[in-house]
This record gives C-alpha cells, sequence and structure tokens, in this order.
C-alpha cells in the first residue's frame, strides 16, 4: 500500500572528505529544491518526500528513487528538478535521460560498494582507528569556532553584496592573509562563496547574520561566543566543583548580547506556555528574571484584562522596557528592577513564572525560591516553573544533560534538575497538585498550585 500518490526518497547519507558519496555531489541542494517545486506545485498531499541513508550506488549520485514504480534516477542535481517534478510528478512521465534501469548493473555496484565498505570497516576496527563518530565530535569545535569568530568581526556584514580579502580585513581591521584564511573555511563550510577572489553570502547567512536583515541572529549569537570562553574553563570547574576565573564586569557587558539571545528563544515559545496555561480566571503575573518580557508580552497580548509584573536586574530593566514598549503593551506590563533572591514579591499573583530561572541556583536556593513565591500567591494560584528537565537518571535529554555542564562552567552551584526533584520542591513550598506539561523543545513546564 502506498498512502501517496508518489513517494520519493533521496540520499543524504554524508561521507568523509573525498569518498564519493551523494552529499558530496550536491544531493541536500537537490533536497532542497524538490521541497520548494513540491510546494510551489501544491503537491505536498500527493507527494511524500523521505530522506534515506546510503543505497550503495555512490558513484553516481545523487540519486532518487520514486515509488510506486520503482525508478531511479542518478547524478540528478538541482537543475534537473524543475523537469522531473513537471514530468514526472506532474504528468506521470519519468525524464528517460536520468533514468537508471540497468537493475543488474546497479545489484552489482550495491554489492560490491557493501563488500569494500564492510572490508575496510573490519581493517580499520583491526587497526583500532578512531571511529568517525568519535573523530566528529571530538573536533566538533573547529567549525563552531570558525563562526563565532566570524560573527564576533561581524564578516558576514562585511562581505556585504561581494568583497575582497583586502577589503574585508580592511573593514573589519585584521591582517589580510588570517582574513583570507578564515574566510576560504567559511566557504568550505557552506556560508560564503568565492569566485575570481571575491567573496559573498550564501543565503543562510545573508539572512541569519548579516546587520540589517529582519531575521537578523548575530546579535544574540553573541551570547554564544561569550560562552565559547567559559566552556574553555570546564576542566578546572569540574576540578573545583564551580565555575572559576568568572569575569563579572564581562559579564555585564555581555548582557544585551544574552537578553537579546533570550528574547529569539522566548518570543517563539511565549505562545505556546500561555496556550498550556490559558487566560481564564487570570488578572495578575509575575514573571521573575523576566529578561526581555516576552512571556509577559504574550500573556498580555493573549487578553486585555491581565496585568503583569517583570522582576529582573536594574540592567536588564532598560532593555526589557524597550521591548515592552515595542510590543504596545506598556500600560499591561510593569518592569521593575530587584534580586529574586531577596527582594519581596509582593502578593495576589493568579500566576508566578520561573522561565528558564531554576538551572542558575542551587537546590537550597530553588527550594527558598519557591518557598517565597508560593506566598505571593492568591489561593489556587500557579507557580510554573519552564526549564530544560532531566530523565531520571539525569543522561539525557542531550540538551538538558550538557546545559547542566553550561551552568557549571557559568555560576556558582546552578545545574539542570529531573522532574521529581522540582515536584520535591514545589510540594515543600507548600503547593498540591502539581504535574507537568510538555512543549515542543528542548523545555517543558512544571506546575504547581497554591493550597
Amino acid at each position: 500500500m502506498e498512502p501517496f500518490r508518489f513517494h520519493l526518497f533521496v540520499c543524504i547519507q554524508q561521507k568523509p572528505e573525498g569518498v564519493p558519496s551523494c552529499t558530496a555531489s550536491g544531493s541536500f541542494s537537490v533536497l532542497d529544491k524538490l521541497d520548494r517545486e513540491i510546494q510551489a506545485r501544491s503537491l505536498n498531499s500527493e507527494v511524500q518526500l523521505t530522506t534515506s541513508g546510503c543505497m550503495g550506488l555512490c558513484d553516481e549520485g545523487p540519486v532518487m528513487v520514486v515509488y510506486p514504480e520503482g525508478v531511479w534516477y542518478r547524478r540528478v542535481q538541482a537543475s534537473d528538478v524543475s523537469e522531473i517534478v513537471e514530468r514526472h510528478l506532474g504528468a506521470g512521465k519519468p525524464v528517460e535521460k536520468q533514468v537508471w534501469n540497468d537493475g543488474p548493473a546497479m545489484k552489482a555496484m550495491a554489492t560490491e560498494h557493501e563488500q569494500r565498505f564492510r572490508s575496510a570497516m573490519a581493517a580499520r576496527d583491526k587497526a583500532g582507528i578512531l571511529p568517525d563518530r568519535l573523530e566528529q565530535m571530538i573536533r566538533g569545535y573547529m567549525p563552531s569556532r570558525c563562526i563565532l569568530t566570524a560573527l564576533e568581526l561581524d564578516i558576514f556584514t562585511a562581505v556585504g553584496e561581494g568583497a575582497s580579502a583586502e577589503q574585508i580585513a580592511r573593514t573589519i581591521s585584521a591582517n589580510e592573509n588570517a582574513t583570507a584564511k578564515l574566510l576560504n573555511s567559511l566557504v568550505a563550510l557552506g556560508l560564503l562563496s568565492k569566485n575570481d577572489g571575491t567573496y559573498n553570502n550564501m543565503s543562510e547567512a545573508a539572512r541569519f547574520f548579516v546587520q540589517g536583515s529582519k531575521d537578523n541572529h548575530r546579535n544574540g549569537l553573541m551570547h554564544i561566543a561569550n560562552i565559547w570562553h567559559r566552556w574553555s574553563t570546564l576542566t578546572d570547574a569540574v576540578r573545583h566543583g564551580t565555575a572559576v576565573g568568572t569575569d563579572r564586569e564581562s559579564d555585564r557587558k555581555s548582557t544585551g548580547d544574552f537578553i537579546t539571545a533570550m528574547q529569539r528563544n522566548s518570543k517563539e515559545r511565549a505562545p505556546l506556555v500561555v496556550r498550556a496555561l490559558g487566560t481564564d480566571g487570570v488578572r495578575r503575573i509575575l514573571d521573575l528574571g523576566g529578561g526581555s518580557g516576552a512571556y509577559s508580552i504574550a500573556f498580555a497580548k493573549a487578553s486585555p484584562n491581565i496585568r503583569c509584573d517583570v522582576l529582573d536586574l536594574p540592567e536588564v530593566v532598560p532593555l526589557c522596557t524597550d521591548y515592552v514598549a515595542k510590543a504596545g503593551v506598556s500600560q499591561q506590563v510593569h518592569v521593575r528592577a530587584g534580586d529574586m533572591l531577596r527582594d519581596d514579591f509582593g502578593s495576589g499573583y493568579d500566576i508566578i513564572m520561573l522561565n528558564a530561572i531554576c538551572h542558575m541556583f542551587s537546590e537550597a536556593q530553588n527550594l527558598e525560591l519557591l518557598q517565597r513565591a508560593r506566598k505571593a500567591l492568591t489561593p489556587n494560584g500557579r507557580l510554573v516553573v519552564q526549564d530544560f528537565i532531566l530523565n531520571p537518571d539525569k543522561t539525557g535529554p542531550q540538551h538538558a544533560a550538557l546545559f547542566s555542564l553550561n551552568m557549571l562552567v557559568s555560576t556558582a552551584a546552578g545545574s539542570t534538575y529531573n522532574e521529581a526533584e522540582i515536584t520535591r520542591w514545589m510540594s515543600a513550598a507548600g503547593l498540591n497538585d502539581v504535574s507537568r506539561i510538555n512543549l515542543p523543545g528542548p523545555s517543558a513546564l512544571i506546575v504547581g498550585r497554591a493550597k
């Protein structure tokens, strides 16, 4: 049974550089063009597009198979896609010039490929060679650091509509030879193109990394660049059990980058939280450590009857106030300076939110924080913790496990926690009916009600 009129499989198996593969021959471009063509022709309900692993025909890639007929295409390029979609998917007539229908030759090639592969793997294993998966993880910092340096130097903005290494180096006040090496590496990573000595931004870089683009993420990503330096202290942090060599002055200077990064993330997740919690009966909300105010803004936009207080550090207040003003909800969202670990919260709140806050503090600090928050709730009010929730043995999900190390290198006693730990804090703080609400993405909500 085939639920779709056509089902396409495109190989995207990645292999080491220098080894023939469909991806090395351009299968990702083929996949992207197929998706856009199918969307443009409104064939979504008739065509299922699926990626696949190696089909054993790497020397003839990119390879694509179309079912239910079982038509095999070889050496497909992005420039071929429009014709294939129009003729094969639209009119039911395969593009014969690229169809590969020599079954015995295909089987022989695939069989030979498998034998070579298994022989090579056996030889590597016998020789004790480091597996590719481990090698890639260990060297993963290289492309990351390359991109982060490009962001720090604002390379992509300097590239603009096209520029030479000399021009770019002059713009960013850097050494020309070293700049050229960085630019060439960015070409290798697929973020820039190079033609006759002129570099240009590829589409993703132009959209997300260039100042002035409506989807520019550079300012927020500078927070990741700042974190990089912290992660370099991980070995010492593990030895000492806490962050080492922190620079408070540097932290203050990077506050803007951090809030920008949080705004990008929170703006996307805030409507999900509003839908999960609802607005019925909600009049007052306290947003502890609200950062950019994204969650309070979302609640204010969801109901004109809701009033929100955002409590955050003095250096965050003007940034949050600006976001609130731009959102047009200044009459509903009030921003005040304070320290959530020390200052009075007030009272009469229907919801108190701790969005991405608990991971900054120790268990003892979190318990005390939740106890103080409980006293500020109305009867039957809700305390909401949103965070990266670890599984019971704390070995996953991967993002939450790695984020615990991020807190180790960045805070005095912060960490990520599992559901049982947060539930225990809530119960000890006098909250009941504690429940978990899963959201799309890496974080979830733990909600408790005041007795």
